[in-house]
């Protein structure tokens, strides 16, 4: 159990693994970071950092791969840019990339070789210090009332531990992602008492059908435990099965939490966040919703 001075230790800090090749987004991810794929105007990295913001996030550090610059170029100012708005009058548009810029202090560090996602937030090593921390997987995009992040640092403040988001999954799927061994925490707000987790099931392995989508917040002890975890499922290292120790050994927070999570690492995924925020684009949503309303009553 954490001391009352850790649990008082502000969470200020987020990790986002960007550091993957994207394949199932191919062809274009070959010449395109994935995270900077467009969901309307705005690529998909921005919304990851708007929520860890939302939360109260600081500092975040953007973990990254070969050929993956333009994601810091997203995040910084552009002098030449700038002068060529506004020689147009566009001040208001120079004032919109700034605010994106000044969401939170974005760093960028490179994963050298693809080991895998443990292996990349143990790049966070040095940044993460001895604080607690949050973790947006690169691929998941989830749009919610409350940042998701923000749930799981209450929850966090809450109990005291480490904590991970999970939604309940199709058990037919549960080989795809982890299964956690659960039970529900009385008087909490959707949350459960986890002590122990797999990643990637096979048949029968399964604990539970809850299963963790996309955020978690972790303590810095993670660091020493992913130092001494084995290569795991692809003979990569697994942030889960280090998350499995935690568990065993102190135990951690499943959060239930509100929000819509698509997978913008698949093409499915991609489409289907575009479509809902195309719905809510304040520019085009009117006109864009009569359009879907008009091709789905010609479609036999």
């Amino acid at each position: 159990m954490l001391t009352e001075n850790e649990k008082r230790t502000p969470v200020r800090k987020a990790v986002i693994p960007a550091a993957g090749l994207g394949t199932r987004m191919l062809p274009v991810s070959h010449a395109i970071p994935k995270e900077l794929l467009p969901i309307m105007d705005l690529p998909a990295l921005y919304y990851l950092v708007k929520e860890a913001a939302d939360s109260g996030i600081t500092d975040i550090l953007v973990i990254t791969g070969r050929e993956k610059t333009a994601m810091e170029e997203f995040f910084d100012y552009s002098p030449e840019y700038d002068a060529h708005l506004l020689a147009k009058g566009k001040e208001k548009e120079v004032k919109m990339l700034h605010d994106i810029c000044d969401l939170a202090n974005v760093y960028f560090i490179r994963q050298k070789e693809p080991k895998g996602l443990g292996h990349a937030v143990l790049r966070a090593k040095t940044f993460v210090g001895n604080e607690p921390f949050a973790v947006l997987y690169g691929d998941d995009i989830i749009f919610s009332k409350t940042p998701v992040v923000r749930q799981l640092i209450d929850s966090y403040e809450a109990f005291g531990r480490a904590a991970v988001g999970v939604k309940e999954v199709p058990k037919e799927d549960l080989a795809r992602y982890c299964s956690m061994k659960a039970e529900k925490i009385e008087g909490g707000h959707d949350e459960y008492f986890v002590d122990d987790m797999i990643e990637k099931p096979k048949p029968g392995q399964e604990f539970s059908n809850l299963s963790i989508l996309g955020r978690v917040l972790l303590t810095p002890e993670i660091f020493a435990i992913l130092e001494h975890t084995a290569p795991g499922a692809g003979g990569e290292l697994q942030l889960t099965d280090a998350m499995a120790t935690l568990a065993r050994t102190r135990g951690v927070t499943a959060k239930l939490f509100e929000g819509d999570r698509y997978d913008i690492g698949s093409k499915l995924g991609f489409a289907k966040a575009n479509f809902v925020k195309a719905l809510e684009h304040p520019e085009i949503k009117e006109e864009f919703a009569a359009f879907v309303r008009e091709y789905l009553k010609n479609l036999d």
